[in-house]
């Protein structure tokens, strides 16, 4: 394969995927991984990618790029239904309690296992709590979930309650499972959005849950978005679609974090 094949074949991965990891470039297209860091280097000069810890985003994804949830319905969907079937093996018929369901597409994905969620004893209810509107009508007629939708002022962007009112309704809360979703995950800067007011209301769900799940796919491995929301220590559980990187997975070792990849 030619330089200008790779770069072009490179290019439909970033705007299938928003992201791409040298390492695997360099497998998929059976080179080295220095000539995939030339690959990159040629293509960020042309404006057509930023170059990342371990790969390349997007051109024009920064620490402030947010698209979406329209937008992001389309990307990465393989990885999300299989992150989102390991998840719902968290919640199986034989649990008695609550969960709750941050905002965004991963967790709309998890969402989506639970519209016919049955409990083993009849009569028992599983307790649903999330600040999405999707999510909330998604799961509205399902017969065994008392859902509760939480207030606030809604972003159009995201379909998500946000603000004071949002995170004040989750500090009265204590649900057995929160399933969070983020735009980042990384070694040094932890869980991130774009987000100031998504951010806030995120970590009030892992400060209120007794067991803070997140569920990000690959292309969030090594993001650093504008807004920390938590520490990787503030976790329980990550769930993902492939093995992070050696970084980032010394560091989610070292902060007593269990990692399952779909």
């Amino acid at each position: 394969m030619y330089a200008v094949e790779r770069h072009d074949s490179i290019a439909e991965l970033l705007r299938v995927e928003g992201r791409v990891v040298a390492s695997d470039l360099a497998e998929r297209f059976a080179v080295t991984t220095e000539t995939i860091r030339r690959d990159l280097d040629s293509l960020e000069q042309a404006g057509a990618l930023q170059r990342v810890h371990g790969g390349a985003v997007a051109a024009g994804h920064t620490s402030v790029t947010e698209l979406s949830l329209a937008e992001r319905e389309d990307q990465q969907t393989p990885a999300k239904s299989t992150i989102a079937r390991l998840a719902a093996h968290l919640v199986p018929p034989t649990f008695v309690g609550s969960i709750a369901l941050d905002a965004g597409t991963t967790t709309a994905a998890v969402a989506a296992e639970f519209t016919g969620w049955t409990p083993a004893t009849p009569g028992v209810l599983l307790t649903v709590i999330t600040n999405a509107v999707p999510i909330a009508a998604l799961l509205q007629h399902s017969e065994h979930i008392d859902l509760r939708l939480l207030g606030g002022r809604v972003r159009g962007l995201t379909s998500a309650a946000v603000g004071s009112a949002t995170v004040e309704q989750l500090t009265g809360l204590r649900p057995d499972i929160a399933f969070v979703g983020a735009n980042g995950i990384s070694a040094g800067f932890g869980l991130s959005t774009p987000d100031e007011l998504e951010g806030a209301v995120k970590t009030a769900y892992i400060r209120a849950a007794r067991r803070a799940v997140a569920v990000v796919d690959s292309t969030k491995h090594g993001v650093e978005a504008l807004s920390r929301f938590a520490r990787l220590d503030e976790l329980d559980t990550v769930i993902t679609d492939l093995e992070p990187a050696a970084d980032l997975a010394g560091a989610l070792r070292d902060a007593d974090v269990e990692v399952l990849v779909a």
